[in-house]
């Protein structure tokens, strides 16, 4: 009988056998898994109860030594027995305060002067823990930012409650809509807000189209114009941003002559936008000394869209062998350049491309430091990234209103991280109208 080998276990039983022990296994090795993240959270609680805790206390000596102090103070006013009248008188009911750190219970010390006279007396107010406060500063700006981030109002019970503890209270939905009617409020303030004695040595200018989901069919488009200037010690600065229809003349007309009328008479020296031709017409009417700069970025996108996918790349590169060129004499080079190689096939975007040769190239009559600033728009379009973040999460804004409160709260976050120009100590020279030659200051005569 030819002989033959089974792979394998050869019984059936130990086969069982062995399929118990890994099913046992598995479990022991979920338990252990188990047991650890159990020990982590365990140990999470413990730091984060230290924490509260050490913040606590910390806070409730600095109260104390905040009565202590007051009490000194008054140390000399005593009565006819040499009996200090300004004395300690126990505490104030307990109160929570929503903290970075979490809820802490504090106990505020009171304060009591026994002078007869009621108009003599010394009224203690402590400064680290005002009347009625029940969320610090931290908190205040927390609650905004997570809204303009794109958490949505159902979500904030779970994000507070991850970051600030379980016991967090008093920041439902409803506060988001308290703080959207006060940011309102805070939007026709600051756009009504006098200009008188303000300089924008450059502005940018753009606009950005968004969805509102609760305005009638026909007015869900809405187009949100936005205007940013750098100031004499090249800070940059949110100057105007209204409810516009498209990027018509006539909606820029109406930001630009508001401006002007609350005080900003002093034109800018160079204002950078994309093609977009009604703000061009609204600010040669309005500002007409002021130097027109065309956004390379947008003139790009627009010449590149002109011309086949696979010659883009290459173009891009010609492209930008233009606007990095050190002098103008280079750079009109490489814009001929550029004409010549393109232009029998791709008339279109060659078209694009040199119908804004002057305004495209307008860059190298300034400082050379501060061409990065001025080749784009990109100051704006950086705020924008966040606004878009924030109609992705929603899908578009409740109302017009919301849409352009918002842009104007995002804006405001926004500019904590803008930077000043680079040589920003040269834009004195700009102002007093010193003559620019492919970046450089050219001396007087």
């Amino acid at each position: 009988m030819r002989g033959f080998t089974v792979r394998g276990s050869s019984c059936p039983t130990d086969r069982k056998r062995a399929r118990r022990r890994a099913r046992q296994e598995a479990v022991e090795n979920g338990q252990e898994e188990a047991m650890a993240r159990a020990v982590v959270d365990e140990s999470r609680s413990a730091l984060d109860a230290y924490v509260f805790e050490g913040a606590r206390q910390l806070l409730q000596m600095a109260l104390e030594c905040e009565v202590q102090g007051f009490l000194e103070e008054h140390a000399d006013k005593v009565d006819e027995g040499g009996r200090r009248q300004v004395v300690r008188n126990g505490y104030l009911p307990a109160r929570t305060i929503l903290t970075g750190a979490g809820p802490l219970e504090i106990e505020q010390p009171r304060v009591r002067d026994k002078t007869p006279h009621e108009d003599g007396r010394a009224v203690f107010t402590s400064a680290i823990l005002p009347p009625y406060l029940r969320k610090s500063r931290s908190i205040e700006e927390l609650l905004p930012w997570l809204y303009l981030k794109g958490v949505s109002t159902g979500d904030y019970a779970e994000a507070l409650q991850s970051l600030l503890g379980i016991d967090a209270k008093g920041l439902s939905p409803n506060v988001i809509v308290r703080l959207k009617e006060k940011w309102g409020q805070q939007y026709e303030e600051w756009s009504r807000r006098d200009l008188s004695g303000e300089e924008y040595v450059y502005v940018w200018a753009d606009g950005i189209h968004v969805n509102v989901r609760l305005e009638d069919e026909g007015n869900q488009k809405q187009c949100l114009l936005v205007l940013m200037g750098a100031t004499a010690d090249g800070r940059k600065e949110l100057v105007a941003v209204i409810d516009g229809v498209r990027e018509s003349k006539q909606s820029w007309m109406e930001l630009l002559l508001d401006l002007k009328q609350r005080g900003l008479t002093k034109p800018p020296r160079v204002a950078v936008g994309d093609g977009a031709l009604g703000f061009w017409a609204a600010l040669r009417e309005v500002y007409p000394t002021t130097n027109e700069q065309r956004c390379w970025v947008h003139k790009t996108a627009n010449v590149l869209n002109k011309m086949p996918k696979a010659l883009q790349a290459k173009a891009k590169s010609d492209l930008h062998q233009i606007w990095l060129a050190e002098t103008r004499e280079m750079a009109t080079k490489a814009f001929d350049h550029f004409l010549e190689k393109y232009g029998a096939k791709y008339e279109a975007a060659c078209a694009c491309l040199s119908k804004d040769r002057d305004a495209l190239l307008g860059f190298y009559d300034f400082p050379a430091e501060h061409w990065g600033h001025l080749r784009t728009t990109n100051p704006i379009e950086s705020t924008f990234a966040t606004i878009r973040l924030r109609h992705r999460r929603t899908k578009g804004s409740g109302s017009r209103k919301a849409s352009l409160t918002m842009m104007f709260k995002l804006a405001q976050s926004a500019s904590r991280r803008w930077r000043r120009l680079n040589a920003h100590h040269q834009i004195v020279l700009v102002l007093e109208g010193r003559i620019f030659t492919d970046g450089v200051l050219q001396n007087a005569a």
